[in-house]
């Protein structure tokens, strides 16, 4: 059987299957099988691959910093993160919307994940909004799309995952990139959220207060001092990835049992056994990728994809706008950690022979994942948002509108100013 053939049976039942809705590690797992049998070629391929996919010391990080996540959220320092984002820019128009654009920075960089920023802080913002007066569609929007912060924020096991998946990438390196990013998303998510708080004449909060700004410092530092001992203790060289993000873990479980009193032990056993079921998921997609990985390898799909791409022009605008195109297609039917495993072999490459560096190409990846968990179909931030609102999916897409002209506002500006993503590591990273 040609090639050509193969390569068709692997990416076509896999996006049929994806389009059936199928789970996705399903899909490439099945995919991946058909190719091998197509190929006639050992099953124990399969065994091997997936055995190789989880055997990284770097992904050890992943479930450490899920657990770490789950922890402080289950923690009570939702409340206390609101408080301090509130202290901060509260004052402004529309202040419960920067409010929530904040919180969701500060929040963002504790658990690293939109989904659970968006479950834990929109079930209070969100009622907490429309009592104040704002719109509920408007108040789910910003939740949403605010959360993918988080996403960029460190630590983000998403970043882990990249940075195993690109195979020599710095995660230090990778953590700092973020930071910059975030911090320009939120910047453009608040303006937007001002402009239609002007024109809809939403509230104002109480007088900005110093005292009141350091008094909730004070109270939110032990939250915030998780995220500086994994940056630091990785860029500083004191400790690996995985080492720091185990050292968050027994810090997180401290902060939410003795300090904060968020959390009692049976309720540390049930956010173990959530910790689990995330774990089992994102463990059996790296595996099952991994095969996928192969016989796309052993296909030279990535040498034919790039060569089809940049046979379609030599321009590096517009192959770098190609490539987003691709990703955010993609984020529209996939989820964000398959995007990552079977995507970045093929584009970054591609990417790379543009001049865009590795780990800029990293924050392009996670964010453009970011926005495709926020667009339907497969949209999990987006219907996490609608359930939490008790809002059609429909409304809530509206409401978002202007909020996908910030975020991809944001996108290009990563991905034609690499400074954005690249000062903090290059002024920092030796």
């Amino acid at each position: 059987m040609s090639g050509n053939i193969i390569i068709l049976i692997l990416l076509g039942s896999f996006f049929l299957m994806v389009l059936l809705r199928f789970p996705i590690a399903y899909a490439v797992a099945l995919s991946a099988v058909f190719c091998l049998l197509a190929q006639g070629k050992s099953f124990t391929i399969i065994c091997q691959q997936m055995v190789k996919g989880i055997s990284s010391f770097s992904l050890m990080a992943v479930p450490f910093f899920i657990t770490m996540g789950v922890l402080m959220g289950s923690g009570g320092i939702s409340e206390k993160l609101i408080a301090l984002a509130n202290a901060c820019v509260g004052w402004m128009r529309g202040g419960m919307a920067m409010v929530n654009i904040v919180a969701s920075y500060f929040f963002g960089g504790i658990s690293g994940s939109a989904a659970a920023d968006t479950a834990s802080l929109g079930s209070i913002l969100i009622p907490m909004m429309v009592d104040q007066g704002y719109d509920d569609d408007f108040s789910t929007a910003v939740t949403i799309t605010s959360s993918c912060e988080g996403l960029l924020v460190p630590p983000s096991h998403n970043m882990v995952i990249y940075a195993t998946t690109a195979g020599g990438i710095s995660v230090g390196s990778l953590f700092l990139a973020g930071y910059i990013p975030g911090a320009l998303l939120a910047l453009s998510l608040m303006v937007g959220s001002y402009i239609i708080s002007v024109k809809r004449n939403y509230p104002k909060g109480d007088k900005f207060s110093i005292k009141n700004l350091i008094k909730q410092l004070g109270i939110s530092f032990w939250a915030l001092a998780a995220v500086l001992i994994v940056v630091f203790g990785v860029v500083g060289g004191v400790f690996t990835a995985t080492e720091s993000a185990a050292i968050a873990v027994l810090y997180s479980l401290i902060v939410s049992v003795f300090i904060y009193k968020g959390l009692d032990w049976k309720g540390v056993w049930r956010v173990m056994d959530d910790c689990v079921n995330t774990l089992a998921i994102v463990l059996i997609l790296i595996a099952t990728s991994n095969v996928f990985g192969y016989c796309l390898t052993t296909l030279h799909v990535p040498d034919l994809a790039a060569s089809a791409i940049t046979g379609i022009t030599d321009n590096p605008i517009l192959l770098a706008l190609l490539l987003n195109l691709i990703l955010l297609v993609l984020g529209c039917i996939m989820d964000m950690s398959p995007i990552i495993l079977i995507a970045t072999p093929i584009l970054l490459p591609i990417a790379t022979s543009i001049g865009i560096d590795p780990v800029q190409f990293g924050i392009i990846v996670v964010l453009n994942c970011g926005i495709g968990l926020l667009t339907p179909p497969v949209g999990a931030v987006l219907f996490i948002g609608s359930a939490v609102a008790k809002l059609p999916m429909e409304k809530v897409v509206k409401a978002t509108l202007p909020f996908y002209i910030c975020m991809i506002i944001t996108l290009l500006l990563i991905t034609f100013v690499p400074a954005i993503s690249m000062g903090l590591p290059s002024l920092l990273v030796k």
